[in-house]
């Protein structure tokens, strides 16, 4: 069983970055400008974002954080989202999400110019992605898609089921690896909390991502030795093992299915660092102009 290290791979990517970004400057160019909209106080959405800033800081980028209280009115933050797509000093900007319940959520995505739209939830790139045309495509199937790259794994001709068909990874990762590509040309099967009969399908597959936010959900009677594991889960549970009495928790009953498979993704360290990594790529593309000139 080889163990996927998404911590060590992102730390390769970030050191790739920053060299790009030295290059960059010292041919006379500008430094890549990441902001992000952050709305109310979330404590997971302001850990992201210390994170997002850090790693901005590490590969050379300059970055922005903007700060609205949860009160603020939808068409203030439209109108700011506005502002953000004529910034010319601004590459790329996420609106981090969730946002309050009084503010759409589709509205502010689909404000937000797709040449800026660095999350890949603009239905302009998510468009493009499923047709596979050059699109910022959204970060944790970016990150997932890395992953099997540097790691050599076979993708072609084989079978992955897909747990969880979420805008923002099941049916991106979807299309991604049906797509005629290197990672790509699998037989894909998309389940969810309506499918019968998860167990005999994840059964068959040769390759498993799991992302529908239910931990421990997959457990080793539903895989097949040799199998690959992708666990996208990241659900916070209590545990009297920690100081905070939480932990992070994937999807995957990892102690129980680790030893049957030939990869699997740890949680933490899998591909939660490599859907921060994703983004600093997408800004970089976006900085370049490769996607939308």
């Amino acid at each position: 069983m080889i163990l996927i290290d998404g911590k060590e791979t992102a730390g390769k990517i970030k050191l790739e970055i920053a060299e790009e970004v030295k290059k960059i400057i010292a041919t006379g160019g500008k430094r890549p400008h990441l902001a992000t909209v952050l709305v109310g106080s979330d404590a997971a959405s302001e850990t992201y974002v210390n994170y997002k800033v850090k790693d901005c800081e590490q590969v050379g980028f300059a970055s922005s954080m903007l700060r609205f209280d949860e009160s603020i009115p939808e068409q203030e933050l439209l109108d700011k989202v506005s502002e953000l797509n004529l910034d010319q000093d601004i590459d790329g900007f996420i609106v981090q999400l969730p946002l309050p319940a009084h503010i759409s959520e589709t509205k502010v995505i689909e404000a937000i110019d797709p040449a800026k739209d660095v999350d890949g939830f603009h239905p302009v790139n998510t468009g493009r992605l499923l047709i596979g045309m050059p699109c910022f495509e959204s970060a944790t199937p970016a990150g997932i898609i890395e992953l099997i790259k540097r790691y050599n794994i076979e993708t072609s001709g084989k079978h992955c089921v897909i747990i969880g068909r979420s805008n923002i990874v099941g049916k991106p990762i979807a299309a991604l690896l049906a797509q005629k590509r290197d990672p790509g040309n699998c037989t894909v099967t998309v389940c969810h909390s309506r499918t019968r009969n998860i167990k005999e399908l994840t059964l068959q597959a040769d390759i498993i991502i799991a992302a529908m936010g239910q931990p421990g959900f997959l457990t080793a009677d539903m895989v097949r030795e040799g199998v690959v594991v992708i666990d996208v889960g990241t659900t916070r549970v209590k545990s009297d093992q920690t100081k905070s009495g939480f932990k992070l928790k994937g999807d995957v009953d990892f102690e129980g299915v680790a030893p049957k498979c030939s990869y699997i993704t740890p949680m933490p360290g899998g591909v939660g660092p490599m859907t921060r990594v994703s983004l600093l790529l997408n800004t970089l593309k976006a900085a370049k102009k490769e996607i939308y000139s």
